[in-house]
């Protein structure tokens, strides 16, 4: 009886692991704290929204292709490349875009300390005001990895955790078609969808897939009747207000 009572206290004690450990990375997951991802199934507003930029020359790119369909999108921007061309966070602002912090050097939050976490968000937030005239309120955590205490540092900075519920995997392919299936599979209404102009492995990485397949995504979402938001707006603030 003993042993067996061990081997039901060791099974429990590995699925709460494995559910904590779930959680910390789930997009959608609110155990460790709320954060927004999304509206509720059946809206007609679609937030697309990309990480790890800013990026020569794709976000420029990407920028042409949400021009050119009049749509506006929010860039979760990597800090030290922010640092390093703050002509193109200039650029992405001034198209009216909305921005927000995804720390300054793209660290999994979970394996860092609370102080780490809080100097990322700090050096990312320095490097973004500095460059915009205001600090972001938004933030979005690298790989999506959280802790509690990553939400509490975020909400004492006054940064609204972001998070999403459809993602194109663009960052495991080459292939704009794949991209393009994978969202349009995924999405219902109301949806955040995870893109990415630029990548934490290197500045310059190769996202001309993703470039294709939103402006393919756009066309046919637009035709089916959703309409395209920035975080802020799903959220029911203006980019000033929230900025």
């Amino acid at each position: 009886m003993k042993i067996m009572i061990g081997y039901l206290l060791a099974g429990a004690a590995a699925a709460a692991i494995g559910a904590a450990g779930y959680e910390s990375m789930s997009p959608t997951g609110q155990l460790y704290g709320r954060t927004f991802s999304g509206l509720p199934r059946g809206s007609k507003k679609i937030a697309l929204t990309f990480d790890d930029g800013p990026n020569d020359p794709h976000t420029q790119k990407l920028l042409e292709v949400l021009a050119k369909h009049d749509v506006r999108a929010t860039f979760f921007l990597i800090g030290h490349y922010a640092r390093k061309h703050p002509d193109i966070v200039r650029v992405i602002a001034q198209a009216g875009h909305a921005i927000g912090n995804h720390t300054f050097s793209h660290p999994n939050l979970i394996f860092v300390s609370a102080l780490q976490t809080r100097l990322q968000l700090e050096e990312c937030e320095h490097v973004l005001s500095d460059i915009l005239g205001y600090s972001p309120t938004l933030f979005r955590p690298p790989f999506g990895g959280r802790l509690p205490e990553t939400l509490k540092i975020a909400r004492r900075m006054r940064l609204q955790p972001v998070m999403w519920n459809v993602t194109g995997w663009d960052w495991k392919t080459f292939s704009a078609d794949f991209v393009e299936r994978r969202v349009s599979q995924q999405i219902r209404g109301g949806d955040v969808i995870l893109l990415h102009d630029g990548s934490h492995l290197s500045f310059g990485f190769d996202r001309a897939h993703t470039v294709i397949a939103t402006d393919r995504l756009i066309h046919s979402q637009k035709a089916s009747g959703y309409e395209f938001v920035t975080i802020p707006e799903m959220m029911g603030k203006s980019i000033a207000a929230a900025s």
